[in-house]
């Protein structure tokens, strides 16, 4: 874990300018407060922070540290209450939407629409009121499958190149040995509804608001399949022990992992530290038979100007600054997927000491198309409360898919529609 100290224990410059946040005629030193969430288990922030202060003597970066868990509440409360703190990063789009709407923050389309946003991946997720910006991605992180060399090597099994879910699930059977506390899974299913039903709806199409869910069935047909082969960890042990999808991939228990890039920074880590042997690498996703391309799913993270800013001026520029190519090159140095898109970023990541090289990683790392894990509006919580009750019911077999999917779209009708 990286120590998150240096600018961030700074002492406080002498400030000037700070006055309305519409004042774009600072001067001088600037201390700039920035929200973010658990600085010292997320390093990207503080490598963004130094970054850009190295490029900006001048600003001091102050961070705002929040619980993770306690972000989205905290964050609410003070920009009702209308505090100054200059940046706000959006941890889900949910909350950015939220936010927005209520006028919350600054106008920063100019930027969005200029030719480096053109480069920013999932930068459309955030146009709001037809085609208005208020904040700007800096990372965008998608699902991939990592795999184990070794476990696919022993099992003379070829390496996922091109797989259709059905082919997952038979791989899967093959790549399962042992048995005990001595079995290894062909694959492990982490127990998030979004394995199940993000990746469906990205796939086929749905929309997980409209309140028909009949496309999330194959690919619970599919989750189901692994569970009664035994090919991979059952949910209701998984939730029980409180897996942890690193420990399980690290610590050689399972061959296949479909998680996002984010697991990347921290598999590179671990490799560094010595603490796995796993020979790994990435591959894309499964996909529907007869599907063109790589369609997966992901999300970005983006940072936004406050609206009632002490700074800002000096807040754009730290926005603009984290998510354009020296923003991207920072964060890609730890092992951080940017939305910043380009060769050379690209070059960069899979140079990090660690990285898989090989063309497939490479083809993981580059889908046809990324659609959101959730779409959001005033109706996301309550819609992702329902959908995760009955995802839980249907992966413990308590209640059966069709009844479980039928009880979905009543309960999205009769208590969200």
């Amino acid at each position: 874990m990286l120590a998150a100290v240096g600018l961030a224990m700074a002492v406080a410059l002498p400030l000037t300018a700070c006055g309305s946040g519409e004042d774009n005629a600072e001067s001088g030193p600037v201390e700039l407060t920035v929200a973010v969430w658990s600085l010292a288990s997320t390093p990207e922030f503080q490598t963004l922070f130094d970054a850009f202060h190295k490029a900006n003597p001048d600003i001091t970066i102050k961070p705002v540290d929040i619980l993770a868990a306690d972000y989205p509440t905290k964050v609410t409360t003070m920009l009702a209450g209308g505090d100054t703190t200059d940046v706000i990063t959006m941890k889900t789009l949910a909350d950015y939407v939220r936010f927005a709407g209520r006028g919350q923050l600054k106008d920063i389309t100019s930027a969005a629409t200029s030719t480096e946003g053109a480069k920013l991946a999932g930068l459309d997720q955030y146009k709001q009121d037809g085609d208005k910006y208020y904040a700007l991605p800096y990372r965008q992180d998608f699902w991939v499958l990592y795999y184990n060399k070794k476990m696919f090597d022993a099992a003379k099994q070829p390496y996922p190149t091109s797989l259709t879910w059905d082919q997952y699930v038979e791989l899967a059977k093959k790549l399962t040995t042992g048995t005990g506390d001595k079995k290894v899974y062909g694959a492990y299913q982490h127990t998030w509804r979004s394995i199940v039903q993000a990746i469906s709806a990205a796939q086929t199409g749905g929309d997980q608001l409209a309140g028909d869910y009949k496309f999330f069935a194959d690919q619970y047909k599919t989750a189901l399949a692994l569970q009664e082969a035994g090919a991979t960890l059952d949910f209701g042990t998984a939730v029980t022990q409180k897996t942890g999808y690193a420990s399980m991939f690290e610590s050689g228990k399972t061959a296949m992992l479909p998680m996002g890039t984010w697991y990347i920074a921290k598999v590179l880590s671990e490799k560094k530290k010595g603490t796995t042997d796993a020979d790994w690498a990435i591959a894309p996703m499964p996909q529907r038979p007869g599907a063109t391309g790589v369609t997966t799913f992901g999300a970005p993270t983006a940072f936004a100007v406050n609206k009632k800013a002490k700074h800002a001026a000096a807040a754009q520029k730290f926005v603009e600054f984290a998510s354009s190519l020296e923003g991207a090159k920072a964060i890609t140095g730890i092992g951080v997927v940017p939305a910043y898109q380009s060769d050379e970023i690209r070059q960069q990541y899979f140079a990090l000491p660690g990285m898989p090289t090989d063309d497939l990683s490479k083809k993981a790392f580059t889908p046809d198309k990324v659609n959101p894990e959730m779409p959001v509006s005033d109706k996301t919580a309550k819609i992702d409360t329902i959908l995760n009750e009955e995802h839980q019911l249907i992966m413990t077999k308590q209640k059966s898919l069709d009844d479980a999917i039928k009880e979905m779209e009543s309960r999205v009708k009769n208590e969200v529609n």
